[in-house]
Protein backbone atom coordinates (compact mmCIF):
# COMPACT_ATOMS: atom_id res chain seq x y z
CA UNK A 1 0.00 0.00 0.00
CA UNK A 2 1.46 3.33 -1.06
CA UNK A 3 1.53 6.42 1.15
CA UNK A 4 -0.91 8.13 -1.20
CA UNK A 5 -3.45 5.39 -0.48
CA UNK A 6 -3.12 6.05 3.24
CA UNK A 7 -4.03 9.73 2.91
CA UNK A 8 -6.78 9.47 0.31
CA UNK A 9 -10.33 9.31 1.77
CA UNK A 10 -12.01 6.01 1.19
CA UNK A 11 -15.19 6.06 -0.88
CA UNK A 12 -18.37 5.72 1.11
CA UNK A 13 -22.02 5.41 0.18
CA UNK A 14 -23.19 7.50 3.15
CA UNK A 15 -24.75 10.84 2.23
CA UNK A 16 -24.09 13.68 4.67
CA UNK A 17 -26.88 16.25 5.04
CA UNK A 18 -26.01 19.60 6.54
CA UNK A 19 -28.70 21.50 8.46
CA UNK A 20 -29.37 24.90 6.98
CA UNK A 21 -29.03 27.76 9.48
CA UNK A 22 -32.26 29.42 10.62
CA UNK A 23 -32.81 32.56 12.64
CA UNK A 24 -36.50 32.16 13.42
CA UNK A 25 -36.58 28.37 13.93
CA UNK A 26 -33.23 27.85 15.65
CA UNK A 27 -33.36 25.38 18.53
CA UNK A 28 -31.76 26.74 21.71
CA UNK A 29 -29.36 28.93 19.83
CA UNK A 30 -28.61 32.63 19.86
CA UNK A 31 -31.50 34.98 19.12
CA UNK A 32 -31.40 38.68 18.37
CA UNK A 33 -32.67 40.87 21.20
CA UNK A 34 -34.19 43.28 18.70
CA UNK A 35 -36.03 40.46 16.91
CA UNK A 36 -37.28 39.11 20.25
CA UNK A 37 -38.73 42.52 21.17
CA UNK A 38 -40.32 42.83 17.72
CA UNK A 39 -42.02 39.43 18.02
CA UNK A 40 -43.23 40.24 21.54
CA UNK A 41 -44.65 43.56 20.32
CA UNK A 42 -46.48 41.85 17.48
CA UNK A 43 -48.01 39.32 19.90
CA UNK A 44 -49.51 42.22 21.88
CA UNK A 45 -50.42 44.55 19.01
CA UNK A 46 -52.34 42.04 16.87
CA UNK A 47 -54.99 41.26 19.54
CA UNK A 48 -55.41 45.01 20.14
CA UNK A 49 -55.94 45.61 16.43
CA UNK A 50 -58.53 42.83 16.25
CA UNK A 51 -60.27 44.21 19.34
CA UNK A 52 -60.35 47.73 17.89
CA UNK A 53 -61.62 46.50 14.52
CA UNK A 54 -64.42 44.46 16.07
CA UNK A 55 -65.53 47.13 18.56
CA UNK A 56 -65.22 50.23 16.38
CA UNK A 57 -66.69 48.38 13.41
CA UNK A 58 -69.88 47.70 15.35
CA UNK A 59 -69.61 43.94 14.94
CA UNK A 60 -70.31 43.48 18.66
CA UNK A 61 -72.50 45.59 20.92
CA UNK A 62 -70.61 47.74 23.46
CA UNK A 63 -72.23 45.85 26.32
CA UNK A 64 -70.31 42.73 25.33
CA UNK A 65 -67.11 44.34 24.05
CA UNK A 66 -66.56 48.08 24.58
CA UNK A 67 -63.96 49.92 22.51
CA UNK A 68 -60.40 50.29 23.84
CA UNK A 69 -60.79 54.05 24.35
CA UNK A 70 -63.96 53.47 26.39
CA UNK A 71 -62.10 51.00 28.61
CA UNK A 72 -59.18 53.41 29.10
CA UNK A 73 -61.54 56.28 29.93
CA UNK A 74 -63.34 54.08 32.47
CA UNK A 75 -60.01 53.15 34.04
CA UNK A 76 -58.92 56.77 34.35
CA UNK A 77 -62.25 57.60 35.98
CA UNK A 78 -61.86 54.69 38.41
CA UNK A 79 -58.42 55.90 39.48
CA UNK A 80 -59.67 59.48 39.86
CA UNK A 81 -63.06 58.92 41.50
CA UNK A 82 -63.27 55.34 42.81
CA UNK A 83 -59.84 55.13 44.49
CA UNK A 84 -58.76 52.19 42.33
CA UNK A 85 -55.14 52.57 43.49
CA UNK A 86 -56.20 51.53 47.00
CA UNK A 87 -57.90 48.44 45.56
CA UNK A 88 -54.73 47.56 43.65
CA UNK A 89 -52.66 47.83 46.83
CA UNK A 90 -55.11 45.75 48.86
CA UNK A 91 -55.25 42.98 46.27
CA UNK A 92 -51.47 42.99 45.86
CA UNK A 93 -51.04 42.72 49.64
CA UNK A 94 -53.40 39.76 49.85
CA UNK A 95 -51.70 37.95 46.98
CA UNK A 96 -48.26 38.64 48.43
CA UNK A 97 -49.23 37.43 51.90
CA UNK A 98 -50.89 34.26 50.64
CA UNK A 99 -48.07 33.46 48.26
CA UNK A 100 -45.34 34.00 50.87
CA UNK A 101 -47.11 31.60 53.25
CA UNK A 102 -47.50 29.10 50.40
CA UNK A 103 -43.78 29.37 49.61
CA UNK A 104 -42.74 29.00 53.26
CA UNK A 105 -44.78 25.79 53.52
CA UNK A 106 -44.56 24.38 50.00
CA UNK A 107 -40.86 24.79 49.21
CA UNK A 108 -39.48 22.94 52.28
CA UNK A 109 -42.18 20.30 51.86
CA UNK A 110 -41.19 19.80 48.23
CA UNK A 111 -37.48 19.58 49.10
CA UNK A 112 -38.25 16.97 51.75
CA UNK A 113 -40.45 14.93 49.38
CA UNK A 114 -37.86 15.06 46.61
CA UNK A 115 -34.94 14.19 48.88
CA UNK A 116 -36.22 11.52 51.24
CA UNK A 117 -38.30 8.53 50.16
CA UNK A 118 -39.79 8.40 53.65
CA UNK A 119 -41.14 11.97 53.33
CA UNK A 120 -42.36 11.26 49.80
CA UNK A 121 -44.31 8.22 50.97
CA UNK A 122 -45.64 10.18 53.93
CA UNK A 123 -46.86 13.30 52.14
CA UNK A 124 -47.39 12.25 48.50
CA UNK A 125 -50.74 10.47 49.08
CA UNK A 126 -52.10 13.45 51.02
CA UNK A 127 -50.79 16.05 48.56
CA UNK A 128 -51.94 14.03 45.56
CA UNK A 129 -55.45 13.74 46.98
CA UNK A 130 -55.97 17.25 48.33
CA UNK A 131 -54.72 19.04 45.22
CA UNK A 132 -57.68 17.67 43.25
CA UNK A 133 -60.16 19.13 45.74
CA UNK A 134 -61.47 22.52 44.57
CA UNK A 135 -60.53 25.39 46.85
CA UNK A 136 -63.99 26.89 46.41
CA UNK A 137 -65.43 23.90 48.28
CA UNK A 138 -63.43 24.91 51.35
CA UNK A 139 -64.67 28.51 51.38
CA UNK A 140 -67.66 27.87 53.72
CA UNK A 141 -65.37 26.02 56.13
CA UNK A 142 -62.75 28.75 56.00
CA UNK A 143 -65.41 31.36 56.79
CA UNK A 144 -66.53 29.27 59.79
CA UNK A 145 -62.96 28.77 60.99
CA UNK A 146 -61.52 32.25 60.43
CA UNK A 147 -64.49 34.53 59.85
CA UNK A 148 -64.74 37.19 57.15
CA UNK A 149 -61.48 39.04 57.82
CA UNK A 150 -58.22 39.21 55.89
CA UNK A 151 -56.98 35.91 57.30
CA UNK A 152 -59.62 33.94 55.40
CA UNK A 153 -58.71 35.64 52.11
CA UNK A 154 -55.00 34.94 52.61
CA UNK A 155 -55.75 31.31 53.47
CA UNK A 156 -57.78 30.81 50.28
CA UNK A 157 -54.92 32.15 48.15
CA UNK A 158 -52.39 30.04 50.06
CA UNK A 159 -54.42 26.83 49.65
CA UNK A 160 -54.70 27.44 45.93
CA UNK A 161 -50.92 27.54 45.44
CA UNK A 162 -49.13 25.66 48.22
CA UNK A 163 -49.55 22.10 46.93
CA UNK A 164 -48.41 23.01 43.41
CA UNK A 165 -45.31 24.59 44.92
CA UNK A 166 -44.60 21.37 46.82
CA UNK A 167 -45.12 19.05 43.84
CA UNK A 168 -43.08 21.11 41.37
CA UNK A 169 -40.21 21.59 43.83
CA UNK A 170 -40.21 17.87 44.61
CA UNK A 171 -39.98 17.04 40.90
CA UNK A 172 -37.12 19.53 40.49
CA UNK A 173 -35.20 17.83 43.32
CA UNK A 174 -35.83 14.37 41.89
CA UNK A 175 -34.29 15.45 38.56
CA UNK A 176 -30.92 16.17 40.21
CA UNK A 177 -28.53 13.48 38.87
CA UNK A 178 -27.59 10.78 41.38
CA UNK A 179 -23.99 11.14 40.24
CA UNK A 180 -23.74 14.52 41.96
CA UNK A 181 -24.91 13.01 45.24
CA UNK A 182 -22.62 9.97 44.92
CA UNK A 183 -19.60 12.19 44.23
CA UNK A 184 -20.40 14.19 47.36
CA UNK A 185 -20.55 10.99 49.43
CA UNK A 186 -17.26 9.84 47.90
CA UNK A 187 -15.64 13.10 49.00
CA UNK A 188 -16.78 12.48 52.56
CA UNK A 189 -19.96 14.57 52.72
CA UNK A 190 -22.61 13.81 55.32
CA UNK A 191 -26.34 13.71 54.61
CA UNK A 192 -26.62 17.25 55.94
CA UNK A 193 -23.85 18.37 53.57
CA UNK A 194 -25.54 16.68 50.62
CA UNK A 195 -28.85 18.37 51.43
CA UNK A 196 -27.55 21.90 51.99
CA UNK A 197 -24.48 21.96 49.71
CA UNK A 198 -25.57 19.78 46.78
CA UNK A 199 -29.33 19.34 46.54
CA UNK A 200 -30.52 22.81 47.53
CA UNK A 201 -28.03 24.77 45.35
CA UNK A 202 -28.77 22.48 42.39
CA UNK A 203 -32.54 22.86 42.82
CA UNK A 204 -32.49 26.59 43.60
CA UNK A 205 -32.94 27.80 39.97
CA UNK A 206 -35.90 25.46 39.51
CA UNK A 207 -37.39 26.63 42.80
CA UNK A 208 -37.27 30.24 41.60
CA UNK A 209 -38.91 29.22 38.32
CA UNK A 210 -41.60 27.34 40.26
CA UNK A 211 -42.42 30.42 42.32
CA UNK A 212 -42.51 32.58 39.19
CA UNK A 213 -44.98 30.23 37.50
CA UNK A 214 -47.24 29.66 40.50
CA UNK A 215 -47.64 33.28 41.51
CA UNK A 216 -50.02 33.56 38.56
CA UNK A 217 -52.20 31.00 40.34
CA UNK A 218 -52.28 33.23 43.40
CA UNK A 219 -53.80 36.03 41.29
CA UNK A 220 -56.36 33.60 39.88
CA UNK A 221 -57.52 32.67 43.39
CA UNK A 222 -57.73 36.35 44.32
CA UNK A 223 -61.20 36.62 42.78
CA UNK A 224 -62.40 33.70 44.89
CA UNK A 225 -60.80 35.19 47.99
CA UNK A 226 -62.44 38.56 47.47
CA UNK A 227 -65.86 36.95 47.18
CA UNK A 228 -65.63 36.44 50.94
CA UNK A 229 -67.28 39.68 52.14
CA UNK A 230 -64.61 41.92 50.63
CA UNK A 231 -65.21 45.66 50.50
CA UNK A 232 -62.18 46.49 48.35
CA UNK A 233 -59.73 44.94 45.93
CA UNK A 234 -59.60 44.32 42.20
CA UNK A 235 -61.69 41.17 42.50
CA UNK A 236 -64.32 43.13 44.42
CA UNK A 237 -64.33 45.81 41.71
CA UNK A 238 -64.77 43.18 39.00
CA UNK A 239 -67.68 41.55 40.79
CA UNK A 240 -69.28 44.92 41.54
CA UNK A 241 -68.97 46.06 37.91
CA UNK A 242 -70.37 42.75 36.71
CA UNK A 243 -73.54 43.26 38.73
CA UNK A 244 -74.21 46.57 36.96
CA UNK A 245 -73.13 45.27 33.52
CA UNK A 246 -70.19 47.73 33.41
CA UNK A 247 -68.10 45.68 31.01
CA UNK A 248 -65.53 48.43 30.46
CA UNK A 249 -64.65 48.45 34.17
CA UNK A 250 -64.37 44.67 34.22
CA UNK A 251 -61.99 44.70 31.27
CA UNK A 252 -59.87 47.47 32.77
CA UNK A 253 -59.48 45.67 36.10
CA UNK A 254 -58.54 42.48 34.26
CA UNK A 255 -55.97 44.46 32.26
CA UNK A 256 -54.54 45.91 35.49
CA UNK A 257 -54.08 42.40 36.88
CA UNK A 258 -52.38 41.38 33.64
CA UNK A 259 -49.96 44.32 33.80
CA UNK A 260 -49.14 43.61 37.45
CA UNK A 261 -48.54 39.96 36.59
CA UNK A 262 -46.28 40.91 33.69
CA UNK A 263 -44.22 43.21 35.93
CA UNK A 264 -43.93 40.49 38.59
CA UNK A 265 -42.93 37.89 35.99
CA UNK A 266 -40.15 40.02 34.52
CA UNK A 267 -39.07 41.06 38.00
CA UNK A 268 -38.70 37.44 39.11
CA UNK A 269 -36.87 36.66 35.87
CA UNK A 270 -34.43 39.46 36.65
CA UNK A 271 -33.95 38.17 40.20
CA UNK A 272 -33.34 34.65 38.86
CA UNK A 273 -30.79 36.00 36.40
CA UNK A 274 -28.94 37.85 39.15
CA UNK A 275 -29.02 35.05 41.73
CA UNK A 276 -28.45 32.08 39.41
CA UNK A 277 -26.51 33.25 36.34
CA UNK A 278 -25.07 29.76 35.85
CA UNK A 279 -28.58 28.41 35.15
CA UNK A 280 -29.42 30.81 32.30
CA UNK A 281 -28.26 28.40 29.62
CA UNK A 282 -30.43 25.61 31.00
CA UNK A 283 -33.37 27.89 31.79
CA UNK A 284 -33.53 29.45 28.32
Amino acid sequence: MTPSNLTEPQPSGRQYRYLQPSVFWSIRQGFSRRLALAIASVSLIIPLIIWAAVSYGGLVTPLFLPAPTVVIAAGIKMFAEDNLLFDVLMSSGRVLAGFIVAAIIGVPLGIAMGTFHSMDNLFAPLVGTVRYMPVTAFVPLIVIWLGLGEASKVLIIMLGVVLYNAIMVADAVKFIPNEMINVAYTLGASRRDVLFKVIMPAAFPSILDTLRVNISGAWNFLIIAELVAAQNGLGFKIIQAQRFLQTEKVLFCIAVIGVIGLVIDYGLKWISHKLTPWADQVRH
